[in-house]
């Protein structure tokens, strides 16, 4: 009886703590459901659809917080990347998986220390042929190639050594006049003396003429010898060729000595000068090192290169410069180096012609860059001497400096394809004031009219109507009163005269919209002085335009019709004034 009552009361209590824990825990969920139901009502998550903002790839000041078409081309939006609040305009940051990727690297650049290299300029260059040393074997009289015993480039050829032989039917008939005069020599020696002179001028020798006067039988060829020792550089004339007297046959090169031609950068003009010495060095012997002395700066710089060739005269005796061979100059600058030079590696400078570029880390505890234009001194080995732009402390990007300015180029920031560089303030078109008279008003109204007709023709991309419209819209502003107008109006009306011309004798379609573009500039400022136009008139601009500098035309639509892209970017522009 006791087990019984033991073994229910065990019971009860096990099922009495059974039901707590499945109803209390059921409970607790549902307090905690509640509470994060709570949580969610409370929280607002519609942020982070808010934050998205939307661009244009091909105008990044486009923000948009909806999607939709750009309001400048018409292309679709696209979405902005996030997460770059706080920066400045030129900055731009990239994430801890870009970096990686991409190997960037960055070091904090201090005073620079001196070293054997300091003060060092370094120059690449070629070994050329020394051109003072080159000489032509031409031909000394008419005929024909019939043997060319020197026929390859890079053969060596000696002085007196047979080059080839010629028939020439003129040194026939001189040795005829030379065996006739030779039994006169007695009764008429001036006669004699005369031809003998004549064969010596086509360079016969003595014993060549003596051997055609103790023969006495004409030779129809002729040898024509080498007159200096060198290299053939270059074969100008082949067997059977007919060649003139005078006629290059063959240019020789004495290698004996070589020019080596560096290229000096703008920055590096300064600290040379003719006889400085300059030390040599060519991959094919690496560990020697040859002493020359330079000879010649070029006084022209090179525009495409941003260049000046430095020339120096290298002893050659050995044969061991060869032309076109690679070569590395090193000389003292002018210009000491101090300690409180900052160098940088050459890997962090980017070349723009112009610019030496390089970007700086902002801000030390995240991937935040900008890029930076600085003045670039001397060359010193692998670095570069920073003479502005720069302080002790920046840090700057060492590797992967293109990758970072790729990412400034997407993101519409400054960059090196990208000066970043504000327009110049134009004063808006609708202060330009001008005066004309009732009749010029009235004159200039009909010209309105093929203009807008060549507009049209422009935006339909026809360029045979383009043509005929500008024809027709010259001819109105031709007849137009110019004597009563100022000068500054006179110049506009004159210009826009040539432009038509212009375009009216082009058939090369984006030709005639370069020139739409000068016109315009010309064209709308007078218009918006005409009072009383027959509709109104909308200036329109397109900021792609004019490479990227933007360019305006007239319209009597609001509609925007590019004429400067046609169907290539028929929306692209906005209206800018309304002349009423």
């Amino acid at each position: 009886m006791k087990k019984n009552i033991i073994y229910i009361s065990i019971a009860v209590i096990a099922g009495l703590l059974a039901g707590y824990l499945i109803f209390g825990n059921s409970g607790t969920e549902q307090n905690a459901v509640k509470d994060l139901s709570d949580m969610s009502d409370t929280h607002d998550h519609s942020g982070e659809s808010e934050n998205q903002m939307w661009t244009c790839s091909m105008h990044p000041q486009i923000m948009q917080p909806e999607p939709g078409d750009c309001p400048i081309c018409g292309m679709d939006l696209i979405p902005a990347e996030s997460g770059a609040d706080g920066l400045a305009m030129n900055e731009i940051k990239m994430t801890e998986n870009a970096m990686a990727l991409a190997n960037i690297q960055t070091t904090i650049v201090g005073n620079g220390t001196m070293s054997e290299d300091d003060g060092m300029i370094t120059l690449s260059g070629k070994i050329a042929t020394n051109e003072e040393n080159n000489a032509v074997q031409a031909s000394y009289f008419d005929g024909r190639i019939e043997r060319l015993n020197v026929n390859y480039e890079g053969q060596k050829v000696n002085r007196g050594q047979l080059l080839a032989t010629i028939y020439a039917p003129n040194l026939v008939a001189a040795q005829q006049e030379l065996l006739t005069t030779a039994s006169l020599k007695e009764s008429q020696p001036e006669l004699y003396k005369a031809v003998r002179n004549k064969l010596k001028l086509w360079k016969l020798s003595e014993a060549q003429i003596n051997a055609i006067e103790t023969s006495g039988k004409v030779r129809d060829n002729f040898p024509i010898y080498a007159t200096v020792s060198g290299t053939v550089s270059e074969v100008m004339a082949r067997e059977g060729d007919y060649v003139k007297q005078g006629q290059p046959i063959l240019k020789v090169s004495n290698l004996n000595s070589v020019w080596a031609e560096f290229d000096a950068y703008e920055n590096q003009i300064s600290n040379l000068k003719v006889g400085q010495k300059i030390k040599v060095v060519t991959n094919a012997y690496a560990n020697k090192e040859f002493d020359a002395t330079v000879s010649f700066i070029d006084p022209i710089l090179n525009n495409a290169t941003r260049t000046v060739t430095v020339r120096a005269t290298l002893k050659n005796t050995d044969d061991l410069f060869k032309p076109g061979m690679f070569v590395t100059g090193k000389l003292k600058g002018e210009m000491k180096m101090t300690n409180e030079a900052i160098t940088v590696p050459a890997s962090s400078v980017m070349w723009t012609g112009e610019r030496s570029l390089l970007y700086i880390k902002t801000n030390p505890n995240e991937p935040v860059f900008e890029m930076r234009e600085v003045t670039i001194g001397n060359r010193n080995g692998e670095n570069y001497a920073v003479t502005e732009g720069l302080k002790n402390g920046d840090e700057i990007v060492t590797n992967g400096t293109f990758t970072v300015d790729a990412a400034a180029q997407l993101q519409g920031k400054k960059s090196m394809m990208n000066q970043g560089k504000k327009e110049d303030a134009m004063m808006p078109m609708s202060e330009m004031k001008m005066e004309f008279s009732e009749n010029f008003q009235k004159q200039f109204k009909k010209a309105l009219k093929p203009y807008l007709q060549m507009k049209d023709a422009l935006v339909a991309s026809d360029a045979n109507q383009v043509s005929a419209f500008a024809k027709a819209t010259s001819t109105s502003l031709k007849s137009v009163d110019m004597k009563s107008l100022g000068s500054m109006e006179q110049s506009h009306i004159k210009k826009s005269i040539e432009m038509l011309d212009a375009i009216a004798a082009n058939d090369n379609l984006e030709n005639q919209r370069d020139h739409f573009v000068i016109l315009n500039e010309n064209m709308v400022p007078i218009a918006m002085s005409v009072n009383g136009t027959d509709a109104i008139l909308y200036v329109q601009k397109c900021p792609m335009a004019n490479n990227n500098k933007g360019a305006v035309w007239l319209s009597t639509e609001e509609e925007i019709r590019n004429p400067y892209y046609g169907d290539a970017m028929l929306t692209c522009g906005s209206v800018i004034e309304e002349i009423k």
